[in-house]
This record gives C-alpha cells, sequence and structure tokens, in this order.
C-alpha cells in the first residue's frame, strides 16, 4: 500500500521530516506536486545557498547537487534518513517523487501534511529554485 503525500504548498524542510519519520517506520510513500512545495527565507539567501551547495567540489569527483525538483525533494529527506546503514537504505529506496500527478496516481486521495502547511512572508518555490539552478521546464 502507498500513501500518497502533496507537496503543494507544504514548507520543505517540516514535510520532509515528516516523511522521513514515517519511511523508517516502514511505509512506502509517493511524494506528488515536488516541484510546489516552498523554501522559506529570502529569495537571495535562498539562491546563494543552493548555488554554493551545487558549485561545491568538481565536476568529476562531486560531491553531486541534484537540480530537478523532484531529485531536491528526495535530496532533501534523505539528509534527514541514516541511509548510510542498512535501516536507513531500505527506507529511502521505498520513497518516490514526482514532478505534477503521474497516471497511476490520478483520481486517488492524496494526503495533505497540515503541520507543514503555513504560508511564510517570503518563500519560494523548489520549481523556482531549479529555475536558478539552471533547470528548463
Amino acid at each position: 500500500m502507498i500513501t500518497i503525500i502533496d507537496a503543494e504548498g507544504a514548507i520543505l524542510g517540516r514535510m520532509a521530516t515528516h516523511v522521513a519519520q514515517r519511511l523508517l517506520k516502514g511505509e512506502t510513500i509517493a511524494v506528488i506536486n515536488a516541484e510546489k512545495a516552498i523554501i522559506t527565507g529570502k529569495k537571495k539567501s535562498i539562491k546563494e545557498h543552493y548555488t554554493q551547495k551545487r558549485e561545491v567540489g568538481t565536476y568529476r569527483k562531486g560531491p553531486f547537487f541534484p537540480r530537478m525538483p523532484d531529485r531536491l525533494v528526495k535530496r532533501t529527506i534523505r539528509g534527514m534518513i541514516p541511509y548510510q546503514t542498512p535501516h536507513g537504505r531500505t527506507a529511502f529506496r521505498r520513497l518516490k517523487c514526482y514532478i505534477g500527478v503521474p497516471k497511476e496516481f490520478q483520481g486517488q486521495q492524496a494526503e495533505k501534511i497540515t503541520s507543514a502547511e503555513k504560508m511564510p512572508a517570503e518563500f519560494m518555490t523548489v520549481a523556482e529554485l531549479s529555475q536558478v539552478l539552471g533547470v528548463q521546464f
């Protein structure tokens, strides 16, 4: 049984901690509308933070940081899971993130995380951040 979580309007960090806890308990989770999750803060500081993360290292050796919105959300959730342990690896394999709503989940009821829903004064969506990092939709 797959749990479908809608990330639209959810604060990325709060949603990620909630999803990580549920993954570690053994649930299989699909996150839809990953590009509509929001990151709180001033746009300038968010851009600086993520471009610095992206440019660290070399293109051959890494560390490699994603640009696509679904990969950014998945990477954020990975940071909250002990993914280098066997328990964490199996939990991370149970996570799927999607841009938009795929055909297999259309018509199904998606769960919203109420504790992650809040409209801050200043924020940036994951899609906007991806465009800053160089993705073209």
